[in-house]
């Protein structure tokens, strides 16, 4: 079976591609999820319109995220944890918790965008990658600082 995608999807295409997929895959998955159609002679002349605004509207996000990556030169976030011996931290920071925090700081990022394999569990300074688009990736510095103890 043949179809027109409408949205990226991962290991098989980009928008506006025609791939060959499993009868099963494109009637079950792709074409009630709207994230393709059936590739007829109609419907490619629509998806070459919409590929056309496709690239336009690509170029315009990787300009904004080109802008708000330049933004974040020079932009540090600081956590302060309560934390045990050897810098383990009671808990973690996680990608929501760096979200919070660039949102505090006027910054408007989706936490999936933010790239944290794994949680951070340790004090120090730390590099986060944030893919602000799919050729643009931003760095962040993050640090994790000991929580003073109050008593």
């Amino acid at each position: 079976m043949e179809v027109i995608l409408k949205e990226d999807v991962a290991k098989l295409g980009s928008r506006g591609d025609v791939v060959k997929v499993a009868e099963g895959y494109g009637r079950n998955f792709l074409l009630p999820r709207k994230l393709a159609i059936e590739a007829n002679e109609g419907n490619k002349a629509v998806i070459a319109q919409m590929k056309a605004a496709a690239v336009r509207r690509s170029a315009k996000e990787k300009a904004q995220a080109e802008d708000l990556s330049k933004q974040f030169e020079g932009v540090s976030v600081t956590f302060q944890r309560r934390s045990g011996e050897h810098d383990q931290l009671f808990g973690s920071v996680t990608s929501g918790d760096i979200a919070e925090a660039l949102a505090k700081k006027g910054f408007n990022v989706d936490r999936r965008k933010i790239q944290l394999h794994e949680s951070l569990k340790t004090l120090g300074e730390f590099t986060v990658p944030i893919k602000l688009h799919k050729d643009v990736t931003a760095h962040l510095k993050l640090v994790i600082e000991k929580e003073a103890i109050a008593e």
